[in-house]
């Protein structure tokens, strides 16, 4: 199968797109090239990186995978890390269009190489392809080239590759047939249950050039079964039993003759390794574990134990983890260590020998135990789709009786979500794209990584605490507004700041990255309020200042306040939420001064000290909040630019509210509860007329 990738890209300025590209799961990416946690092994995916010229609007990049593995292929795509600067939705900003396109060619009707069977062919310029199948349990595949003749000279310039492009090094293997008549493609270990293609190419142009091809599969040992008593209904009421309540389900992953008990009794078939059964628990979403038949696994140096994980297309989105563990008491023998191999499609036979933990064209994981270090973690993001065979072996030391060095392992195999659930520093989130589920750490606190555990840039607890308490007692910078409100007689507008003050207080004490955080309530209800209480409190202000009567003010205050709780409802971080009702409440309030002012034939309000000392310096504080919260505001800076929003606003909350009406008395408490003139007078009158 030929095909490629056309990626059309979109942007504006100069700008530079990374791109992943990988083959059976998301690609792991490390763009600001961070720690990742401890025994977590990672293979980088192929990146690719445009940068579009300065003036130019758009790129066109066509990026060519000859003989690409069949199945999934993900691709990533992410701008260079930006400034931090936090944004205001629905204010103008660069955008960036990035589109992707596949297109496939493929090769249909490909001939089928039997076993030992020679297929006669005849090559030109165009290369010839043939797909042979792998059955389980090979040990090694062959590709013969015999027979090749051309008319020109002796050398049919041929050469031969086994396997597909993967984009990393060692999914192919190549053999060169320069000068050789016959030669043959060897590939030890290849993939197990499944299709190889085979590519056969000449070096020599315009040449037609017929040869014969031969495929040969060696199957040298089946696995050593389970013995024939094992109880497998009991077993899984034994394992279910403490999970009754659990929504996943189990399901036999070992599908093949090794785990038909009593296979081997009249086998005359060699024995190289032994294969326990395993089931597949599915807990929850990205959430499985792997179920050993014993768990504890005797090892020995003879026979590789090898457990077979097979992993469903869904579950390459998560984290693959091996645990082993040594019983330092089971040592029998002259035994050294225990060497595991993890590798997907087939199996490590003889892990003992091997140095790479790697077969034929897949590269493997290596974990090993022994008495000083009996306990093993591996950690693998975003597995490939495949079938994965852990082997384990014991290794010997230089003792005489090495064939009887064996010891017992545990072995607890999982998937999760995120890596320790990115632990305390982090929060663990299923994202979705498309169809397509996986799981990503969000770090907090300047913590980075794939599990959160990069403290490169995490802030100290003495900066945490600085941030928590600056966010939290900038808005005591209420109580001023408050307190001028109460003096005023304006109740209801010191009933709002107070809100303000009170849920800004807590959203904030609870909206900390690091371990300074206190909610009293839902995060989300302290948000909401918070929002609420900041919109609403600016509204009542511009309307507080449009002078109205008592029915037309507190009309307004609550017709405004319902379409403010349902446009934060909608879209809390919406522009309009703030700037449509100070716009609306703008235009009252000029229209009312309007009003006045032709009334009275004279400007509103009429002396130059209310402008000089309260409105100017009041504007002038609301427009340096604004400019600081719009324009300011990074990361970096939130906690001491957020406080200053909190403090200006506050500030010109006191210098805009209205002075008090003329027959309010201080506080507004005798007018706005009974009045004891008016009360009074009333009981003289009905004295007189009894």
């Amino acid at each position: 199968m030929d095909g490629w990738m056309l990626l059309y890209n979109n942007f504006e300025g100069q700008m530079g797109l990374v791109q992943h590209f990988r083959a059976g799961a998301p690609p792991v990416i490390n763009p600001i090239e961070t720690a990742f946690p401890n025994s977590t092994s990672v293979s980088l995916a192929h990146n690719l990186t445009l940068t579009i010229p300065s003036g130019q609007s758009g790129n066109v990049t066509l990026f060519n995978v000859t003989h690409p593995k069949p199945g999934d292929w993900f691709l990533a795509a992410h701008m260079p890390k930006d400034e931090g600067k936090i944004e205001q939705q629905g204010l103008p900003s660069c955008s960036y269009l990035f589109q992707a396109q596949m297109f496939l060619r493929r090769a249909a009707d490909l001939p089928i190489l039997q076993h030992n069977i020679p297929l006669y062919q005849t090559l030109t310029t165009t290369p010839a392809l043939f797909k042979v199948f792998v059955p389980e349990f090979t040990s090694r595949l062959d590709v013969f080239i015999l027979n090749c003749s051309v008319k020109l000279g002796n050398d049919c310039g041929l050469s031969i590759t086994v396997g597909s492009s993967t984009l990393r090094q060692g999914s192919e293997v190549k053999q060169n047939c320069s000068g050789l008549e016959s030669c043959s493609a060897s590939v030890l270990i290849p993939p197990w249950n499944s299709w190889l293609l085979v590519t056969v190419e000449t070096s020599q142009p315009n040449t037609t050039i017929p040869f014969s091809i031969s495929a040969n599969v060696t199957v040298g040992c089946k696995p050593l079964s389970v013995s024939s008593d094992f109880n497998t209904s009991a077993f899984i009421r034994t394992i279910t039993a403490p999970q009754s309540n659990s929504s996943g389900g189990l399901s036999n992953t070992s599908v093949s003759m090794r785990d038909q008990p009593g296979l081997r009794a009249n086998s005359s078939e060699p024995v190289c390794m032994r294969s326990p059964s395993v089931l597949r628990d599915e807990q929850d979403v990205l959430s499985l574990r792997f179920i050993v038949s014993s768990s504890n696994l005797t090892v020995t140096s003879d026979l590789p134990t090898v457990l077979t994980l097979e992993h469903s297309p869904g579950d390459s989105g998560g984290t693959f983890v091996v645990q082993l563990h040594l019983n330092t008491s089971s040592l029998v023998g002259g035994f050294a260590r225990v060497k595991a191999c993890l590798t997907p499609s087939a199996p490590v036979l003889h892990v003992n020998l091997s140095q790479t933990c790697a077969t034929g064209l897949m590269q493997g994981y290596s974990l090993s135990v022994s008495s000083n270090e009996s306990q093993a973690l591996l950690r693998i993001p975003f597995p490939d789709t495949a079938v994965w065979y852990l082997s384990l072996q014991t290794v010997c030391n230089d003792s005489v009786d090495c064939r009887n060095a064996s010891a017992i392992v545990s072995a607890s195999v999982s998937v999760s979500a995120c890596i320790d659930d990115c632990g305390p520093y982090g929060e663990c989130r299923l994202l979705r794209t498309y169809s397509y589920l996986y799981g990503a750490c969000v770090c907090k606190a300047g913590w980075q990584g794939w599990g959160c555990t990069d403290g490169a840039t995490a802030q100290s607890y003495s900066r945490q605490m600085a941030a928590a308490l600056l966010l939290t007692l900038s808005n005591f910078f209420f109580i001023p507004p408050i307190v001028v409100a109460l003096y005023r007689g304006y109740h209801v507008e010191a009933t709002i700041y107070f809100f303000t003050m009170f849920f800004s207080t807590f959203y904030h004490a609870c909206d900390q990255p690091g371990v300074t955080v206190m909610c009293i309530m839902d995060y989300d209800t302290l948000q909401f309020c918070d929002f609420l209480g900041s919109v609403v409190s600016v509204w009542v202000t511009i309307v507080c200042m449009a002078r109205l009567q008592d029915p037309v003010k507190y009309l307004l205050f609550m017709a405004g306040t319902l379409v403010i709780s349902m446009a934060m409802q909608l879209d809390r971080r919406g522009l309009w939420n703030l700037l449509g009702p100070v716009l609306f409440a703008l235009v009252i309030m000029v229209t009312s001064w309007v009003y006045r002012g032709v009334k009275r034939h004279q400007c509103y309000p009429p002396l130059w000290r209310r402008w000089v000392l309260f409105l100017l310096p009041g504007i002038v504080s609301a427009l340096i909040g604004v400019c600081v919260y719009v324009f300011a505001q990074t990361d970096s800076n939130y906690y001491y630019t957020h406080s200053i929003w909190h403090v200006m606003v506050a500030t010109s909350v006191v210098f805009l509210l209205p002075p008090r009406e003329k027959h309010i008395p201080p506080w507004g408490w005798t007018n706005k509860i009974c009045s004891y003139r008016r009360c009074k007078n009333e009981k003289v009158e009905l004295y007189t007329v009894t």
